[in-house]
């Protein structure tokens, strides 16, 4: 399954300035993984020691947030569009 993921630009030093990558995943978990084979050292800063994702991203399915649908076990399907997005915080 073609999945598109779209690289924010603080993560495209990981990722030869790329701001989009085509992975072939079934789930979330299964994108990280991917995503590390290709871009190694990119999981590091994607998620923690435990494998969860880092609280300062969120990640997008076709819109979608994530942690409304079933997370990182979220089912992935052809065509699909991932958004990684760090979190802004301000005042």
């Amino acid at each position: 399954m073609a999945v598109l993921v779209l690289i924010p630009t603080p993560l495209q030093k990981f990722t030869a300035d790329e701001a989009s990558a085509e992975v072939e995943a079934s789930s979330v978990n299964g994108l990280l993984q991917a995503l590390e084979a290709r871009y190694p050292g990119i999981l590091g800063r994607l998620c923690d020691e435990g494998g969860k994702l880092r609280r300062f991203l969120n990640v997008y399915v076709n819109s979608e947030d994530i942690r409304f649908l079933q997370n990182q076990e979220t089912p992935l399907q052809d065509g699909d569009e991932v958004s990684i997005v760090p979190a802004v915080a301000g005042g």
